[in-house]
């Protein structure tokens, strides 16, 4: 949808977007590159043609908690992906720069 620097951001509908990142992970995998990857759900806005909103700056903030080749998620995100095979191991509560609270993070393990 946009890209920001070195960083790139996709939207996607009806629960789609869970085998996005992995997806992506191992294709630049492959080309010898490494992303980090962060995955959240919500509302967005369109401004300007672009998505935002709370929603996005979340996904994004997540995304830079992961390390190299790794996908992290929100709980919302996990919970809403209950039974699908994606498994999670638990990545601790973090500060999500300019959201408020505390976010419990996961990171995927298979996907």
């Amino acid at each position: 949808m946009d890209t920001a620097g070195d960083g790139f951001s996709c939207c996607s509908t009806g629960g789609r977007g869970r085998s996005a990142a992995p997806s992506i992970t191992r294709s630049v995998r492959r080309l010898g590159l490494e992303i980090r990857a962060g995955v959240h759900t919500g509302e967005v806005e369109t401004i300007d043609g672009k998505v935002g909103g709370l929603a996005v700056i979340i996904g994004a903030r997540v995304g830079t908690k992961a390390g190299p080749s790794q996908i992290f998620v929100s709980k919302t995100v996990k919970d809403l992906t209950a039974g699908s095979g994606l498994t999670f191991e638990d990545a601790g509560e973090h500060e999500l720069k300019g959201v408020p609270d505390r976010w419990r993070l996961y990171r995927v393990v298979n996907g």
